[in-house]
């Protein structure tokens, strides 16, 4: 019987793909037997899919090929769905098998969080997958051909974004730049073209310094954004929302970007979780699972004044770089690493040649900070596929 531990990693998103990357750089051949299971056969960027959504980009410029990113002599790749994690059998069960592991990486990535809201789940596009911004692309269009068949209908003219974070914001900005090309494509007089933002929290982008916040907003008042900040969504029907004190906004398009939580899997396992996320250790660890790393979505880790890191693409690569080293040092015998977030800044685009954003400690709006989003998305092609996909993939101008 071989003694050779086995890694199964769960999920290629951020997490899952550079612990993955990590594996296959330091691991000796034949130190471990390392599997990644993923539902597709490729990796998708999730800060990109505000831009196929509204179709100002395409999808395949958000998603690269599992194989051309990992060695497939180091990691085998499965793709299937995984249905049940048993941890206290040490396997995963998958749709169409079983695999068993000394070592488990949970990185599923999250789902959408409705907090409850009558009739989001089902009324609501989430931008959440490449199908799901395919989805709301062709979807978008179509309102505008139904309003020339039935032009009283102002209400497939009227879109309502959920949510004033960071996803909400980015699509809300890419739309506002598209909706001028809908309009001349189908006729339409850009007047009846609404694009209505509802955020139940007092500020749009939590976290952001006041005076970006209130830049963002302006640009994107300017380019029609309609902002209703401080009023809560109580019900989302197949006609549009009820907000505030029972006010009705019609709509045939409703995208909701209002939160995200864990994954019911983590849930079902029988792991101890917050809205679907676990409270890891130091090292990235289920409590009572030395043998279990978590990481992205999935994972509920608190920063120094006791406030949760928000679930975002940086923390998630950094984890996945930290577990690459503990799961190696285990392996080894070696001491493990505590896990550190160091946060590089944040930056939010706000449509075509527009941004903000902290970094190295200034603030930055406008070009320049388009600029530093661009360079951000750059070097994250470069560290997942170095040279080859940042020409690829890539957006230079």
């Amino acid at each position: 019987m071989s003694s050779i531990p086995k890694i199964v990693i769960l999920g290629a998103g951020y997490g899952g793909v550079l612990t993955s990357l990590r594996l296959q750089k330091e691991l000796n051949y034949n130190e471990a037997d390392v599997t990644l299971v993923n539902k597709h056969d490729y990796h998708y960027i999730t800060t990109h899919l505000h831009m196929p959504a509204a179709g100002t980009d395409h999808p395949d410029n958000a998603r690269v090929s599992i194989s051309k990113l990992i060695d497939e002599f180091k990691i085998d790749f499965v793709k299937s769905t995984v249905v049940q994690i048993r941890p206290q059998d040490r396997k995963v069960i998958l749709e169409d098998g079983t695999l068993s592991y000394d070592y488990l990486i949970i990185a599923l990535g999250g789902e959408s969080e409705t907090f409850g809201i009558p009739g989001m789940a089902e009324n609501a596009f989430t931008i959440r997958s490449i199908n799901s911004v395919r989805l709301i692309r062709e979807h978008i269009e179509y309102q505008f051909a139904r309003y020339k068949r039935e032009p009283h209908r102002t209400d497939y003219l009227t879109f309502v974004v959920g949510g004033a974070g960071f996803t909400g914001i980015e699509f809300i900005g890419e739309l506002a730049d598209r909706v001028p090309d809908l309009c001349k494509q189908f006729d339409v007089d850009r007047s009846l073209v609404k694009i209505i933002n509802v955020e139940a929290a007092p500020s749009a982008l939590p976290g952001f310094d006041p005076e970006l916040v209130e830049y963002a907003m302006e640009v994107l008042r300017k380019k029609g954004v309609t902002f209703r900040i401080g009023t809560a969504i109580k019900e989302c029907t197949a006609d549009g929302v009820i907000v505030g004190e029972g006010e009705e906004i019609k709509s045939q398009t409703v995208i909701w970007s209002g939160g995200v939580r864990g994954n019911r899997l983590i849930e079902e396992a029988g792991f101890e979780t917050m809205r679907g996320r676990v409270k890891v250790d130091e090292h990235l660890r289920a409590p009572g699972h030395e043998n279990i790393y978590v990481l992205g979505d999935n994972s509920l880790m608190f920063n120094p004044e006791g406030r949760p890191y928000p679930p975002t693409a940086q923390i998630a690569m950094q984890q996945g770089v930290n577990c690459a080293h503990n799961l190696v040092a285990s392996i080894r015998n070696q001491s493990l690493k505590p896990f550190s977030f160091s946060n590089k800044g944040t930056v939010a685009s706000l449509g075509k040649g527009e941004a903000i954003g902290m970094a190295f400690g200034k603030k930055y709006k406008g070009r320049m900070a388009a600029w530093l989003k661009k360079a951000i998305d750059l070097r994250y092609l470069f560290i997942i596929g170095g040279i080859p996909l940042v020409l690829r993939k890539g957006k230079f101008l």
